[in-house]
């Protein structure tokens, strides 16, 4: 099925739209229970993408790591998280940086089951579609998000998962890499060392997700080179 300029858009639009807010939001919403109104004070704990957005990070870095390293790589505005606030602040943050990966592999399993949806629904009819392809692109977005986040380094979210589950003084000095986490990342990046290392994860974790709901993997990737 040949897809027009807007549907082509509006196919990788929407699970990049929900993958980037309902993680920030999920940050948000934990740091929230477990104490810390640091987020929500400022409006980010919102379903509203705008609140989320971050020129640079989630339209720019996505386009250029696409065409130079072959690989999805991006961010949103950071959800401001006070984790002195938090009522066990390094237990907690577990929870807090888990929060993001976590509503990612929720989506992923919500866009297979939209993917499923369109397939059973294509035969008879043909103007849904769409819904083939944009589940295939939820699926695929969400599972580069959460592989992307749980690196283990700081800032993403892995790394303060590592951070929290560490004994005290190697957390302390383990912590001291976030100041230079993305500038790893860049360089990681575009000597396509972080290809080499997502890619393996991001096809395990789709092939995992296509047991669950009878997905062959290759269908996923014929559709995505389709587009």
């Amino acid at each position: 099925m040949e897809l027009s300029v807007i549907q082509k858009i509006a196919v990788f639009a929407l699970p990049v739209l929900f993958a980037i807010t309902l993680h920030e939001a999920a940050h948000g919403f934990v740091a929230r229970h477990f104490g810390d109104m640091t987020a929500y004070a400022a409006g980010r704990v919102s379903l509203n993408p705008l609140r989320h957005i971050d020129l640079v990070g989630t339209i720019i870095v996505p386009l250029v790591s696409l065409l130079v390293a072959d690989i999805l790589f991006g961010w949103a505005k950071p959800v401001p998280v006070n984790f002195s606030n938090l009522h066990r602040p390094k237990q907690d943050m577990l929870w807090v940086a888990a929060a993001g990966p976590l509503s990612n592999l929720a989506m992923a399993l919500f866009w297979a089951g939209t993917y499923k949806l369109g397939m059973s629904l294509v035969p008879g009819n043909p103007a849904l579609a769409w819904l083939v392809f944009v589940g295939a692109c939820g699926i695929f977005v969400n599972v580069i998000f959460m592989v992307l986040n749980l690196l283990p380094l700081p800032p993403l979210d892995g790394g303060r998962m590592l951070v929290s589950v560490l004994p005290h003084r190697l957390a302390w000095r383990f912590a001291k890499i976030e100041p230079y986490g993305f500038v790893i990342l860049i360089v990681l990046l575009l000597t396509k060392v972080l290809g080499y290392i997502l890619w393996p994860l991001i096809a395990a974790s789709i092939s995992g997700i296509g047991l669950v709901f009878n997905i062959a993997p290759a269908e996923l990737f014929y559709l995505l080179r389709a587009l």
